[in-house]
């Protein structure tokens, strides 16, 4: 393996750089489902509360898990007093592990990350200016196209539905593309030759928007 490659949680080689988002393998490892345990109740508990929110305001959601985590852990706390006082035994606090974790945010991190969010903002943003001002036609058209299409998906899902979509996906496609890869890439690689031939054709029928070729400065 090339040293500027690390090893991730899945077994698949990163680039050195992506070191920046190390504190994210946790994520990666409930995603792909590394441990089922840990990743259903993850999945199961979130759904809840996604599934919720379609009936409930976010403050009454908000409010009922607190609540109701809230009296799980005095619950808890309680009856481990009542089980010490008992059995006479001195195990200290039930929940000593994670009041002594650290949850700071490593700052170094976080400021590389918003570094590089800024660099994908200005990018979308330089690209948003391109196809609104038509600087390529055939771009701009199957950027209309795009969002022609998602109008028919606004008027289908409300937007909480499109979130609980997005997390069963989170949740499904990885693990699917992982255990499928060789023929899910033959099939991806089929639909961008297909469009590539497509739009090289429409660009052929259509010239305008091509940008033309800059003319010697001596001339």
């Amino acid at each position: 393996m090339d040293a500027t490659e690390v090893t991730s949680s899945n077994g698949a080689t990163k680039p050195a750089g992506s070191d920046t988002f190390s504190f994210l393998d946790p994520l990666e490892a409930l995603v792909y489902w590394r441990d089922p345990k840990k990743s259903g109740v993850v999945f199961g508990s979130i759904m809840a509360i996604l599934l919720s929110l379609c009936y409930m305001s976010l403050i009454s959601v908000v409010a009922y898990s607190s609540l109701l985590a809230l009296t799980g852990t005095v619950c808890f706390r309680i009856y481990k007093n009542i089980l010490q006082a008992v059995q006479k035994t001195s195990e200290g606090h039930p929940f000593k592990e994670f009041l002594e974790l650290e949850l700071s945010l490593p700052q170094d991190k976080v400021r590389e990350i918003v570094d590089t969010a800024v660099v994908h903002i200005n990018a979308a943003i330089v690209e948003l200016r391109r196809l609104f001002l038509v600087e390529d036609l055939v771009d701009s058209i199957k950027f209309g196209v795009c969002l022609w299409c998602l109008t028919y998906v606004g008027a289908i899902f409300n937007g909480m539905t499109l979130v609980i979509l997005a997390f069963v996906a989170l949740f499904t496609v990885p693990k699917i593309y992982e255990n499928n890869k060789a023929s899910i890439d033959t099939y991806i690689d089929m639909g961008r030759s297909k469009v590539a031939e497509i739009t090289s054709k429409v660009k052929a029928a259509v010239p305008i928007g091509k940008k033309e070729p800059e003319k010697d400065k001596e001339q």
